[in-house]
């Protein structure tokens, strides 16, 4: 008797939520997990661009999926999202604690190191670290009562684990602003991390399965020089495109990662194997 082994990558039946699910990249995270079978919890605090999204998931791929506001730094907001997110769809199989910011004050955020500003320090750290640990508390709380198991997938960052070659942002420029990573970036996504260890082995008796996603550098507006001197750092010799991050997620959310857990998983064309 054959094995469907394909089958294990199915999400049919199952239900996902994705924060930061308007953002360059959750849109394509939405998009897939819907494409492997799954309802989608399109979640962000551009409400309006989470709508667009959810109902071209529902015209393209069948399954079900709606728009949900929240503002990930407010704990309030997060539980009356998960609440939302139950009364939607019943139950949650997949959290994708994807969503992550820099800042309203670009000039702050891409500071010296030696002249940064403590409450930027502090206002992005609530952004990338803090809200990680509001959402995966509450959705784990649901799933643990639930008493199914289920997957949680966190995005970090190429920085959260290598530190930046400083040389490729000489004469980089992101939508016309020269750029850089501040250390506030790397420590953060440092910190999802060892977050994911942490409740990797918190949940593993419940059944929940804890891994995060490490993209490395993704083209979305980026100046040619830029792109040309990260590639030249890249084994494969050029960033990534979107797409190319959600194989990763949909292995992860699905049986057939079932004795995966506490991993991070680095989509980085082979930066790290230098």
């Amino acid at each position: 008797m054959s094995t469907n082994y394909f089958n294990r990558f199915s999400l049919k039946g199952k239900n996902a939520i994705v924060t930061g699910g308007a953002g360059i990249l959750g849109r394509h995270f939405c998009n897939a997990l819907a494409d492997a079978g799954a309802n989608v919890a399109v979640v962000d605090i551009n409400i309006v661009e989470a709508t667009k999204i959810a109902k071209q998931i529902i015209a393209e791929y069948k399954t079900d999926a709606k728009a949900f506001y929240c503002d990930l730094t407010s704990e309030e907001s997060v539980k009356q999202m998960v609440r939302a997110v139950v009364e939607e769809f019943g139950e949650i199989n997949i959290l994708h604690n994807n969503a992550a910011g820099k800042s309203s004050d670009l000039k702050a955020f891409f500071a010296p190191f030696e002249d940064y500003d403590l409450e930027q320090w502090k206002a992005i750290m609530s952004t990338n670290l803090d809200s990680m640990f509001i959402v995966a508390k509450h959705v784990g709380k649901v799933m643990k009562e639930q008493g199914k198991g289920g997957s949680i997938i966190q995005t970090s960052s190429i920085y959260g684990v290598l530190g930046p070659d400083n040389r490729i942002y000489e004469g980089s420029y992101y939508l016309d602003r020269q750029i850089n990573t501040p250390a506030i970036y790397s420590a953060s996504k440092a910190g999802v991390v060892g977050l994911t260890k942490y409740l990797a082995t918190y949940w593993a008796k419940d059944g929940i399965r804890v891994n995060t996603i490490t993209p490395g550098g993704v083209e979305s507006g980026q100046n040619d020089t830029f792109k040309q001197n990260y590639s030249n750092r890249i084994p494969l010799g050029r960033m990534a495109q979107p797409e190319e991050m959600t194989g990763t997620l949909v292995y992860l959310a699905s049986d057939a990662s079932s004795y995966v857990t506490g991993q991070n998983i680095l989509i980085d064309g082979g930066l790290s194997a230098w």
